[in-house]
């Protein structure tokens, strides 16, 4: 990042969004309008922002006025602030001009993206550039993926330390997760499934679990992928496929890559829902891989792609009442085992829904972790969420944003 005086630390793009206006309750319940932090809003509609201000009695926030596509005004916007925290998605369709103004300007940058293909789009056009001019560009700073890319940092720093080796393997199973898609994701994933219909190239880095780490390590040991009903023995449990697994291992393995793979470059990792044990659970594993299918089929043809849109999906900008992100939670577990045969199970557990709620907050904390901490890696370009913060973003999410990490189990 520039060492230039900037006007702001954050500015929140797409503030007036679903998400966005969650963020920015966020940041004002835990920093306040009138603080030590200094942010302003930020989007396309002078009025939404305005109403957004009157609503939540923020009158005295500065805001500033973009188009997504409007690449002097996101330039003038990123040349005012120490980072820019963007929830305008799908990424792919809005977000790339965002990207190239920070890049341009040395200033820091999260998102919310799950989005591989604009990802790897996003690093082979600008990794260069933001080593260049410091900007540091961290992409996945929501439910995708800091829960799984931290949680794995965590235990294997946890290995380390009580173990006195790395762990070869992690599995990764959701105990308990409660919450709903946005439309935004639904949007996202539609997008990205068009985009690996069209172009072959774009297909296959999707596919290869390596596909975003940097261009000599592209390649390694053959990953576990779970799509159909399997047995995880160190849960005692069957599992299902994680929709999200596509996303975190691939962030998962460039945190392992930008790091100098110290796990090994034997390392394996895969994500699965825990669904019980006995038959019911395997009914209930046999169900959740086949509605899975089901739905990505759906979406792939237009037709029907058509229907679930209009009559079953929810719509961009739409999201769950307040009381049903209350209730919301998660609780991943993560079963990692050493090459001489010991063994640590840890759990990382967030308190809202994880779609939005726990994700305003994990998106709040990075980009304020950007803004104030000396992180360890300094440098510009496109780090990852446990490359760039480490223990400086698990202490924030634990302090303040209603995160754990537990060390449950070692032998």
């Amino acid at each position: 990042m520039s060492a230039v005086q900037k006007e702001f630390d954050i500015v929140v793009f797409g503030a007036t969004s679903f998400v966005g206006r969650l963020l920015v309750i966020y940041l004002n319940e835990r920093y306040g309008a009138d603080g030590d932090l200094k942010w302003a809003l930020a989007g396309r509609s002078p009025a939404k922002l305005e109403a957004l201000k009157s609503e939540l009695d923020l009158t005295a926030l500065p805001t500033l006025v973009a188009e997504a596509g409007d690449e002097a005004a996101l330039r003038d916007m990123a040349a005012r602030t120490r980072v820019v925290c963007t929830t305008v998605g799908p990424y792919a369709l809005h977000g790339s001009a965002l990207v190239a103004a920070c890049v341009a300007e040395g200033t820091d940058y999260c998102d919310l993206t799950g989005e591989v293909q604009w990802i790897a789009r996003m690093i082979d056009a600008h990794e260069d550039a933001a080593r260049q001019s410091g900007a540091r560009i961290i992409h996945t700073c929501g439910f995708d993926s800091i829960p799984s890319d931290l949680g794995v940092w965590f235990t294997q720093q946890q290995a380390q330390a009580q173990l006195g080796e790395h762990c070869s393997e992690i599995r990764m199973g959701i105990r308990r997760a409660r919450g709903s898609f946005s439309g935004g994701t639904i949007e996202s994933l539609t997008n990205a499934i068009d985009e690996a219909r069209r172009d072959g190239a774009v297909r296959k880095r999707m596919q290869n679990p390596y596909g975003l780490c940097p261009a000599n390590q592209r390649r390694g040991v053959r990953q576990k992928n779970v799509t159909s009903p399997a047995y995880l023995d160190e849960a005692g449990s069957w599992v299902g496929p994680f929709i999200m697994a596509s996303i975190n291992t691939r962030i998962v393995h460039r945190s392992h890559a930008l790091a100098g793979r110290p796990w090994g470059d034997d390392f394996r990792y895969d994500e699965s829902m825990m669904l019980g044990d006995g038959l019911a659970g395997r009914l209930r594993a046999g169900a959740l891989a086949a509605g899975t299918g089901g739905l990505v089929g759906l979406l792939a043809l237009a037709p029907s792609r058509a229907l679930l849109k209009r009559f079953a999906l929810p719509k961009a900008g739409e999201g769950p009442s307040e009381e049903a992100q209350r209730k919301g939670h998660f609780d991943f577990r993560f079963f990692g085992h050493t090459a001489s045969g010991r063994r640590i199970v840890t759990r990382v557990t967030g308190d809202r829904d994880p779609g939005y709620g726990s994700t305003c907050k994990m998106l709040g904390e990075a980009a304020v972790c950007l803004a104030r901490e000396e992180l360890a890696h300094a440098e510009g370009g496109f780090p990852t969420p446990s490359h760039a913060f480490g223990s400086h973003l698990v202490d924030r999410l634990t302090a303040r944003a209603g995160l754990t990490f537990d060390v449950l189990e070692t032998q």
